[in-house]
């Protein structure tokens, strides 16, 4: 098994593994990315994120996706977005491998913080990452507006604007 930084020509298998997650997130049909948007958004003249991959035999069958965040009490730090093995290759060592990966990134770029969000009932992952060192937060709420409620505001705040 091989961990090597994504290319652009490993979007598709990204995006298999993206859509993966999703079903195993207990949300299936959330994943509206396309491969032109992987590429053109982590390729680009000015990167969106970047990867890892985790390689087997000449297969993708994990990657860590991640990109930087800014703290105004750490600075620079980098936000890990997703972490997925296929389901056949979990027990390998490769999300292992693939988290270790971005924590030495972080370590080598000299970022005080690495965060993530974990579902608290993926208790393997909770496990995980507290054996590793991490601080699962039970204190703070993710706070998301999607694209119809994003909408609704906008137009909320207008119509109140003009009144």
């Amino acid at each position: 098994m091989i961990i090597r930084r994504g290319l652009i020509e490993d979007m598709p298998a990204v995006l298999e593994l993206i859509t993966e997650l999703a079903v195993f997130e207990k949300e299936p049909h959330a994943v509206e990315v396309t491969v032109e948007d992987l590429e053109r958004d982590g390729f680009g003249p000015q990167p969106l994120f970047e990867t890892f991959i985790a390689e087997l035999n000449g297969e993708i069958i994990g990657m860590a996706l991640f990109y930087y965040r800014y703290s105004t009490w750490k600075g620079k730090t980098i936000h890990l977005e997703d972490l997925i093995v296929k389901e056949e290759h979990r027990g390998t060592g490769a999300g292992s491998k693939l988290y270790a990966a971005v924590m030495q990134y972080a370590k080598d770029q000299g970022l005080r913080r690495v965060e993530w969000a974990v579902l608290d009932w993926n208790t393997p992952a909770i496990n995980f990452y507290e054996k590793s060192g991490a601080r699962v937060f039970t204190d703070w709420r993710v706070a998301q507006m999607d694209e119809q409620a994003l909408q609704q505001f906008t137009l909320q705040q207008q119509e109140k604007n003009l009144n």
